[in-house]
């Protein structure tokens, strides 16, 4: 059965990690540069893929016993939100860094979009901070629906917002601030998981 608190969670940790990530900027690059609809297909078949497997290996860390995997989940947080707090010094000044790198790959034309955002996308996020995350949230909740359906949920929202409003958005909220509300909810789950622990 669904537990619609574990997809909401799911969806708000992954959603605020992702959203100041590469993967919106090369999602948004490839917008720009190849058809937005089958970038968007490809980039979303990527992450299928991607929290696939997060959600698997989760669930075989869900064996695990409960104090550990709490443990583990607890300091993943904190090292998502260590390294979105260090990421967010420069995040400002790596962005045009990151968009030409995405732009030289943005070439394709018809079918071979698809194939190019799934390529570009899937190689982009393994052991990537939102892969990470889904493995401690299944593990943590032994919910691999759930947390698989409030993960991709996220992830494909991140990327249809890169691929719809990326440019207007960017141009409005500086990259760096993203990272320090992504960095700010992993503390918060952090918290959460610790205080879960000693209920």
């Amino acid at each position: 059965m669904i537990d619609l608190l574990v997809v909401a969670l799911a969806f708000g940790a992954i959603f605020v990690v992702e959203l100041p990530d590469k993967t919106f900027i090369a999602t948004l690059v490839m917008s720009t540069k190849m058809r937005p609809l089958f970038v968007w297909i490809g980039v979303a078949l990527a992450f299928l893929v991607q929290t696939g497997v997060a959600v698997g290996v989760g669930k075989a860390a869900s064996f695990l016993p409960e104090q550990l995997i709490h443990t583990v989940a607890a300091l993943m947080f904190v090292i998502g939100a260590i390294i979105l707090f260090r990421e967010a010094r420069s995040a400002d000044e790596d962005e045009p860094g990151q968009e030409d790198e995405y732009a030289a790959k943005a070439t394709a034309q018809g079918f071979r979009v698809i194939v190019t955002s799934f390529l570009v996308l899937f190689a982009a996020e393994w052991g990537d901070l939102s892969q990470l995350l889904t493995i401690s949230l299944v593990a943590k909740y032994d919910d691999p629906v759930s947390v698989f359906i409030g993960a991709w949920g996220a992830l494909l929202a991140v990327s249809g917002l890169a691929v719809i409003v990326g440019r207007l958005l960017l141009q409005r909220v500086r990259l760096a601030v993203l990272h320090y509300v992504g960095a700010t909810v992993c503390v918060l789950m952090a918290l959460l998981t610790v205080w879960e622990m000693t209920r």
